[in-house]
């Protein structure tokens, strides 16, 4: 099952995102599929981490609710020592990411009519509460 919800980007602009939810847990979303790409690009979940501007225990409690999620693991890691560890984005972690990606960019290609629309009519900036 999936949802699609609309954020504001920094300049205020709307855009949808996905998520795959696995009963009341995200699977696979935006947050998610960025750390994916990370991963493959550096070969481990601390440099995604640090790219990304969180934490290495976020990063890695997100790669465990993937690899708890899917029938077989999304990422694999090598424990640090000597060599230093590591971690893969596995062949089914790179099939799931293409898949994700090309879903997102079907969603927003289908919604793009309905997106102009709806954003047309949103302020530039939000209202602070009270305000």
């Amino acid at each position: 099952m999936s949802r699609r919800r609309l954020k504001t980007t920094a300049r205020g602009r709307a855009r949808p995102t996905l998520r795959v939810l696995l009963g009341a847990v995200i699977a696979i979303g935006p947050g998610k599929a960025d750390l994916l790409s990370a991963i493959a690009k550096t070969g481990s979940i601390s440099a995604a981490a640090k790219r990304m501007g969180m934490s290495y225990r976020r990063a890695w409690l997100l790669v465990d609710t993937m690899n708890r999620c899917f029938r077989a693991p999304l990422v694999t890691a090598a424990a640090g020592g000597r060599r230093g560890g590591g971690a893969r984005v596995t062949p089914q972690g790179m099939e799931i990411l293409r898949r994700y990606r090309a879903m997102e960019a079907r969603a927003i290609s289908a919604i793009q009519p309905d997106l102009r629309a709806f954003t047309s009519r949103l302020r530039d900036h939000p209202r602070r509460p009270g305000g």
